[in-house]
């Protein structure tokens, strides 16, 4: 669905909610040559209110380019956490089913993948998770500073060649912007199956003043909470392990 008016682009995708049936609403930004739009699921909403809370919302994502305000957007002060890259949902889904006391922002750049997060999180009816469709590199416009609790990267891409380096979620642009995010104390939850780019995210981390701590073992033995995302439960039945780090703002 590609926009070619404010009207037009926030029309089809919450058209295609509609259908979905999953009460997604879509922000859209534009940055330099690059269009985003910033999805944010608002269960409990009429359909026929869907189109007027679009238009509303994309008007705020492209004029005022402001931070979100967390209590109007979930109306309540509970803490929130993030989790970048998303995918289909099933690992934040859970998370807000097992804590319905905080609050949950989940990202993911793919418009399809998005739209079915939101169609999972509807049918378990919950009103403690939202969903932004956008790059990472863009979060920094929406996310007020030492506002968010804990953050998650589940099996980022890697980019193993050099050249992508600046895309890997783990890179310098990215920990300090997620540094600036969390509050005091603080973590980053990170599990990848390249045992690579876990080393290159540890010392990047620990570069950045972070305590960092892995937690492979303990979460291979079962000692810790661990919930499973899509990749994960793959890469078990073959036998890959998850190597899993945490970092805490200090």
């Amino acid at each position: 669905y590609k926009a070619d008016g404010i009207s037009s682009g926030a029309g089809r995708l919450v058209h295609m909610c509609m259908v979905l049936k999953s009460r997604a609403v879509v922000i859209k930004t534009v940055h330099h040559e690059y269009e985003r739009r910033i999805a944010v699921n608002l269960l409990g909403q009429e359909e026929h209110e869907l189109e007027r809370h679009a238009f509303k919302l994309t008007l705020i994502g492209i004029k005022d380019k402001k931070p979100f305000d967390f209590v109007a957007l979930f109306g309540n002060d509970n803490p929130v956490e993030l989790e970048i890259g998303c995918g289909k949902g099933s690992f934040i889904v859970q998370k807000a089913m097992l804590n319905p006391n905080i609050n949950f922002l989940a990202v993911e750049l793919l418009e399809n993948i998005i739209v079915m997060a939101a169609e999972l999180a509807k049918t378990n009816g919950l009103t403690n998770v939202k969903f932004v469709n956008s790059g990472a590199e863009y979060l920094p416009r929406y996310i007020p500073d030492e506002s968010i609790s804990n953050i998650y990267l589940n099996f980022s891409p890697p980019f193993p060649k050099d050249g992508y380096e600046h895309r890997r979620l783990t890179c310098d642009r990215f920990v300090l912007s997620y540094k600036d995010f969390l509050k005091h104390g603080g973590c980053i939850y990170q599990k990848t199956d390249d045992r690579q780019f876990f080393e290159y995210s540890f010392s990047k981390f620990i570069e950045h003043g972070f305590n960092v701590v892995e937690v492979t073992d303990l979460i291979s033995q079962g000692q810790l909470e661990n919930i499973e995302t899509e990749y994960e439960k793959k890469f078990k039945t073959i036998g890959i392990k998850a190597n899993a780090l945490t970092a805490k703002k200090v």
